[in-house]
């Protein structure tokens, strides 16, 4: 027998896995709005609406304020029936849609049309005042759609799910060589 090796060992082998948790009915869940990502939610919901309020009471409309328009009441739908969609667990119902993508991409493009919908209010709020209070909301929509996205880009990185959980699970097992 060589010296170097003992008569007997053990082999400890120890595997983690991860399950995926979600629980497919629907329900409502008010704490949703206690996170980050629904504050965030209820923020931009808001600021759509904020902006497109000082477009259309404005007394002039022109293109730009359309465009502006249009920007803030895609922002204002899609955001709030994601809201909706979370409040109730309807993102977590259909777990294998990927949200998180669709909610990156969404922010992403967003925050690039506010930028470009802002511009042009502001530029024309020389003329009308409305229209520069209206750039306000589009530039702080921008900054909290592009907060969104890095979020999101974050949560996409990390393997993140848009609702319900990863349950790490380890399984240890010992075995000992037969003799």
């Amino acid at each position: 027998m060589d010296q170097g090796f003992p008569a007997q060992h053990t082999t400890t082998t120890t595997v983690t896995t991860s399950t995926t948790t979600t629980q497919p009915n629907i329900r409502f869940d008010s704490s949703y709005i206690r996170t980050l990502p629904g504050i965030l939610k209820i923020v931009q919901v808001v600021l759509n609406l904020l902006g497109f309020i000082c477009i259309t009471v404005s007394s002039y409309h022109t293109s730009r304020g359309e465009w502006f328009n249009t920007v803030a009441m895609g922002g204002f739908w899609f955001t709030g029936i994601l809201l909706v969609f979370y409040l109730f667990h309807i993102v977590e119902k259909f777990s294998k849609i990927p949200w998180l993508k669709i909610e990156f991409l969404f922010c992403i493009i967003w925050t690039a049309f506010y930028l470009l919908a802002a511009s042009l209010a502001v530029d024309y709020a020389k003329y009308v005042e409305a229209y520069g209070v209206a750039a306000f909301f589009g530039y702080c929509a921008m900054v909290v759609y592009g907060y969104d996205a890095w979020l999101k880009f974050q949560a996409i990185k990390n393997g993140a799910l848009a609702q319900g959980q990863h349950t790490p699970k380890q399984v240890s097992t010992m075995t000992s060589p037969a003799y």
